[in-house]
C-alpha cells in the first residue's frame, strides 16, 4: 500500500454539495438533536429549500468551500444544542449565519440516543421555513 498525496482543493474545484445561494449546514453531534439537526438539513437540500453545504469542508480551511460560504446570499446554521458547534464553526470564519436554529429551543431533550424522531425534523424543517419567510418572504 503506497503513500499517496492527498492536495487541497483548490479554486478551480468545485463541490458539488450545493448550488443554491440559500445554503444550510448542520451540526451531526452523537446525540439525538445532533442527528436532528443534520436530518433537517438534508431533508431541506431535498425539498429544495436550501442547498446543504459542507460544513467539515469549512471547518478544514478548504480555500475554495470557505470561499462560496462566504459568497452565499443566506446561510442558515442548525445545531442541535446551545453550544452551536455549526454556527460557531462558521463564525470561526467571520461568516454570520443569517438564521440560526437550535434543536433544543424548540422543546426537544438532549438524550444520547441517535434515533432520529421524523416528526420532530419536521418541527425543525418548519421552523427554518418560517424563519425564512420572516427573513426573505421565501417561504420554499
Amino acid at each position: 500500500m503506497g503513500n499517496a498525496m492527498v492536495s487541497p482543493m483548490d479554486d478551480k474545484e468545485r463541490c458539488s454539495c450545493s448550488s443554491s445561494d440559500v445554503r444550510v449546514v448542520a451540526c451531526s453531534g452523537a446525540c439525538n438533536v445532533g442527528q436532528i439537526a443534520n436530518q433537517a438539513a438534508v431533508n431541506l437540500s431535498n425539498g429544495g429549500i436550501a442547498g446543504f453545504f459542507c460544513l467539515a469542508a469549512v471547518a478544514a480551511h478548504i480555500e475554495a468551500m470557505v470561499k462560496a460560504a462566504r459568497e452565499a446570499e443566506l446561510m442558515i446554521s442548525i445545531d442541535g444544542c446551545p453550544m452551536r458547534c455549526a454556527a460557531r464553526t462558521l463564525q470561526h470564519l467571520q461568516i454570520d449565519p443569517a438564521i440560526q436554529i437550535i434543536v433544543t429551543e424548540l422543546g426537544i431533550e438532549k438524550t444520547q440516543e441517535l434515533a432520529i424522531d421524523r416528526a420532530i425534523c419536521s418541527r425543525v424543517v418548519e421552523r427554518v421555513k418560517e424563519k425564512l419567510h420572516e427573513s426573505w418572504g421565501q417561504t420554499g
